[in-house]
Formats: structure tokens, sequence, C-alpha cells
């Protein structure tokens, strides 16, 4: 299987799958010295992690599958400090339930990788979707997280990425405070919309069904003059990253879509000189990115992410036979899942942003004399 490193100087490589012995990430071309706090790397970890409750209550929008998702580090850091060398996490496993995917070793979930993973290897680990599961990107995290601390060391404390859930279950935030995002399950920038998001969620449980969402990104800090002007965009590359997390299906920046229908003269963010001489824009159509490079101004974008496949009613699907050809099949799936992703996909949507941007960062070092 290839293709399993994103990045240029910054590499980040996962490795592992959702049932075996556990999971993880190499993170080479960290640059030497950069200090590490392994204890921020945990409490994004524990973002992600699963398990029902939020803050002691029951939370309907996540599996129950409890994992204590504690990342191990086995190289590339010393006395608190990078090295310079290959940086490696492990996070076991500890609480899987293969047997739930005994039904999955001849049988295609719809919605899912199932069908187009047998196509293209001819084999596949059907428990909870080996490399195909959402639990992958518990190394994801595990990497981002030391990213942003790369940023941080780099660029100053100014630097801040920030998602949230912006709509689930066909309910969108009524306003953007970012306070509330972490005091909601639903990682939402609006506490009272998070109320009614939830309760729409736990319908659809009730009704053995899923629902999707919209998270959207906010990173500030960032000077312009980040990203290349062809092939490698700042916005492409993190298109790239975003949209090769499980479950997203759509990005777009700044105005977006919304720009198809508006005019040059509306959709074009203005300049001006401040006061302390540094540049200023009216507006923000573009999400912070221009031409491909950063200028300055928040990048700011949105994600589209689709209804959790894995739903507890009978769906029609297809089965392998023992002598490969195909039949129609029933299936009924089985095991703990999500409802909604949107909040659980928040801190994998930072990171790689996270990571995204610490490899051009250090692209740009290159760029110019």
């Amino acid at each position: 299987m290839a293709q399993n490193t994103i990045g240029s100087i910054f590499k980040v490589t996962t490795f592992g799958e959702s049932h075996g012995a556990g999971l993880g990430c190499i993170i080479d071309g960290c640059p030497a010295g950069i200090p590490i706090d392994l204890d921020a790397v945990q409490a994004d970890l524990d973002r992600r992690k699963p398990g029902a409750a939020f803050a002691g209550k029951h939370n309907a929008a996540v599996t129950s599958r409890k994992e204590d998702d504690r990342a191990e580090v086995l190289s590339g850091i010393f006395e608190g400090k990078s090295e310079g060398t290959p940086i490696a996490f492990v996070i076991r496993n500890t609480s899987q339930h293969s047997k739930d995917y005994g039904n999955l070793a001849k049988t295609f979930r719809p919605g899912h990788a199932d069908y187009g993973y047998f196509a293209k290897y001819g084999f596949r680990d059907y428990r909870g979707g080996g490399r195909s599961s959402g639990r992958e990107t518990a190394a994801r995290v595990a990497a981002g997280a030391l990213a942003k601390q790369v940023l941080a060391a780099i660029l100053g404390k100014g630097v801040k990425i920030t998602a949230y859930t912006e709509r689930a279950a066909g309910i969108s935030i009524e306003k953007t405070d970012f306070s509330q995002i972490e005091q909601n399950p639903l990682r939402a920038a609006d506490n009272e919309a998070a109320e009614k998001m939830a309760a729409q969620i736990e319908a659809y449980r009730m009704d053995k069904d899923s629902c999707g969402g919209i998270v959207a990104c906010r990173v500030t800090g960032i000077p312009a003059g980040l990203g290349e002007p062809v092939f490698g965009k700042l916005d492409a590359e993190l298109a790239k990253a975003i949209l090769s997390i499980g479950a997203t299906k759509g990005i777009e920046f700044g105005a977006g879509f919304a720009a198809a229908d508006s005019r040059g003269s509306t959709n074009n963010d203005e300049m001006r000189v401040a006061s302390d001489g540094s540049v200023g824009f009216a507006s923000n159509s573009a999400g912070g990115i221009i031409g491909g490079i950063s200028n300055g101004a928040d990048i700011f974008f949105r994600v589209a992410v689709k209804p959790v496949p894995s739903i507890f009613r009978e769906q029609k699907t297809i089965s392998v036979q023992d002598d490969g050809t195909f039949a129609d099949s029933d299936l009924v799936i089985e095991g703990r899942h999500d409802v909604c992703l949107c909040p659980r996909i928040v801190p994998v949507i930072e990171a790689m942003t996270a990571i995204t941007l610490v490899d051009l960062l250090l692209q740009n070092r290159a760029s110019r004399s």
C-alpha cells in the first residue's frame, strides 16, 4: 500500500489498523531544538478519542468505544526538545471488539470503503475497516499537535488554528463564540445551537440513523507569502490534506461557492495600509489566500462532513462468494459507531491544517535570500 505519507519537508507517515495492536505516526523533518509539550499532544488526542460521555453527560453523537489513546514516544524527543531525528508515536488499541465485524468478512458495507478497497487489493482487513477506519486519525492528531508547537516556535504564540462545528443534523450556529467550542459535546461555537443539534442527533440515533454537518476552521497569525503560485498552492495543499480525512466530501475557502454568484466589485478584498504600516483588507472573500499564497488575513475554510455510514438499519448490499463472484445480500451493521462525526473530526481538521502549514513554512525558508 502506497501513499501513507504527507508532506515534502515536514513529512508525516501513519501506520496501523483499527483493530490491530496499535497505530501511530513517524514525523520526519521536524527541526531540532523545538520545545515539545507532550501534555499538549495528549490533550488533543483526548479531544478526538472515542467515549460516549462529555463532561460526565451522555453524548449522543459519538461511539461508546472507549480507548485511552495514550501516546507513547519511541524516538526523536530528548529532555523536552526535538532532536531533529524522526519522531515516532505509538498509540495502543485496548478496546477492540473484532467479533462485531465477523459478518463483514465477505459482505461490503454501504457508504464505506469496503468494496473499493477489495477491488483495489483483492483482500482487506474487515475488522472496523482496517486502514480505512476513522481510528487512523488518532495518529494524525498526535502529529498535528506536535506541528502546532513547531508553528508556535517559529511564528510565535499568535498563531492559532481553531476548528468548530458550524452545522450538524441540519441545524446551524447563530453566533460564533470560540470560548464555547469546548463547552458543548458538538464542539459548536454556539452553546444554544449545540443543544438543538444534540437533540436532533439523539432523535437520529433512536431512529437507527446518522447525520452529517459542516466544520469551519479559522487560522490566525499566518504571515503573507506562504504557499506556491502553481502546483503547491496553499489552498490546494490544504484541500488535499483535509479531503484525505475520511467522511469529508467538500471544502470551500472564504466566500467559497457563493463567489460564483457575486460580482468582482463585491468579491474583491480591497486593501489599505494601516497606521502601523501593515496591510489590511476590508473583507475576506478569499479566505486569506490569493493566487495560492497567503495574504496575511485569517485563513478560513469550511468542510462538508457526510453522515456516518454505519447505521443500524437493514441495508441492501452485496457479498463476495467463494468463487469470486458477487451476490445480492442484506446487512445489519453491528458494533459501536458515531452518529455524527463533526465533534471528533474537529481536532483532526486542526491537525491536518497544522501539518500542511508547517511543511509550507519550512519550504518557504528556501524561497528567497
